[in-house]
């Protein structure tokens, strides 16, 4: 074990050698490894326990309280499954990877296994951010047609083919043998470089859900923005007949005494449901766009790289790489950030309450 990693020889640390920052740390038989390639790898390493504890706190709350045996948080329940996996069999294993500097020493079974939930789980990551925001546009678009039962069919369908399709993507290479993933004279473990089989996964696990979730949001958008206007365009303006008392108040309502009974009804502002949805809007706006942010520049170089055979500098592909690992510690961050019930089940589960 004592060769297994190779701490110098990552892209981390030579770039860190270049800039020149700090005093190097000696190693055996090793070249030195900087202090800012040290804390690099170790706020990477920290990224992977931030990512499994935040997605197993929201798994635990998920399965601890009983409102939120329903959609949608069983799609809330999926990505945080596929978030921490990404964390405890991903994370840990391109750690070694980049340690070893991107040079694969564990075998070829232990590669087709890394390769395989790397893309498992990235890509049934990136799906259930999609089925979110489509349950999120259902709901606001076609709240009497979506009823409960009807979205629980449709949640639990969105969670089977998310599997599904980021399976079919993830085996295809050790089924079908589409490409090779492992080289043992180069000591390489990457994703099959077979140029059908790049098109073929980038577009499944990016470039189609891309697609979906921005359309997605632009519907949206659309859709509040017409509600909205909706309801200003449709307000009442009413007359007081004679004995009809009429008092204007402070807040965004009017109260109508006749005799002894009082009616209120609201005249501006926004309703309860309207807040919902404004901030339902600006959750799936916000998820989305991380989401595009943390994974895009990973995604147009798997793309290009095998296609035009350009060569990309290894800790471009480093960076890239774990940018779009961090969409698994946003992603729980981001959602229940703007969920009220998220934040009062966790200080319930610390202080033991229900």
């Amino acid at each position: 074990m004592d060769g297994l990693l190779n701490l110098s020889a990552t892209p981390w640390a030579a770039a860190a050698n270049r800039s020149g920052g700090g005093p190097p740390t000696a190693l055996p038989g090793r070249a030195p490894l900087s202090v800012f390639g040290v804390l690099l790898l170790t706020l990477l390493a920290l990224l992977a326990a931030a990512t499994f504890l935040w997605n197993v706190l929201v798994l635990a709350t998920i399965l601890r309280v009983r409102a939120f045996h329903r959609v949608p948080h069983n799609l809330v329940a999926s990505m945080a499954v596929s978030d921490v996996m990404v964390a405890a069999l991903v994370m840990p294993l391109s750690l070694v990877h980049e340690l070893a500097g991107r040079r694969w020493r564990l075998g070829r079974a232990l590669c087709h296994v890394w390769i395989a939930f790397d893309v498992l789980c990235c890509t049934a990551s990136i799906w259930n951010v999609t089925a979110i925001a489509l349950d999120r546009y259902w709901s606001l678009s076609r709240h009497l047609e979506y009823t409960l039962r009807l979205r629980r069919c449709i949640s639990n369908a969105m969670i089977a083919l998310t599997w599904a399709l980021s399976a079919v993507i993830a085996l295809a290479p050790l089924l079908f043998g589409w490409g090779e993933t492992y080289s043992e004279g180069n000591q390489e473990c990457q994703v099959s470089q077979e140029p059908s089989y790049t098109v073929f996964s980038t577009f499944g696990a990016f470039y189609l859900p891309l697609c979906v979730v921005l359309f997605v949001y632009w519907k949206i958008y659309k859709a509040a923005k017409f509600r909205m206007g909706s309801r200003k365009s449709n307000s009442i303006t009413p007359v007081a007949p004679e004995g009809l008392e009429v008092k204007a108040s402070q807040q965004s309502q009017m109260v109508f005494t006749v005799r002894h009974a009082t009616v209120t009804f609201q005249t501006d502002g926004d309703t309860w449901r309207e807040q919902k949805e404004k901030k339902a809007v600006l959750m799936v706006g916000i998820l989305i766009g991380v989401f595009v942010l943390c994974w895009i520049p990973f995604f147009i170089t798997e793309l290009i790289n095998p296609l035009c055979s350009c060569d990309i500098p290894p800790i471009w592909k480093s960076i890239f790489l774990w940018l779009g690992y961090s969409n698994s510690f946003f992603n729980p961050l981001i959602y229940t950030a703007f969920n009220k019930n998220y934040n009062n089940a966790f200080r319930n589960l610390f202080s033991r309450q229900h």
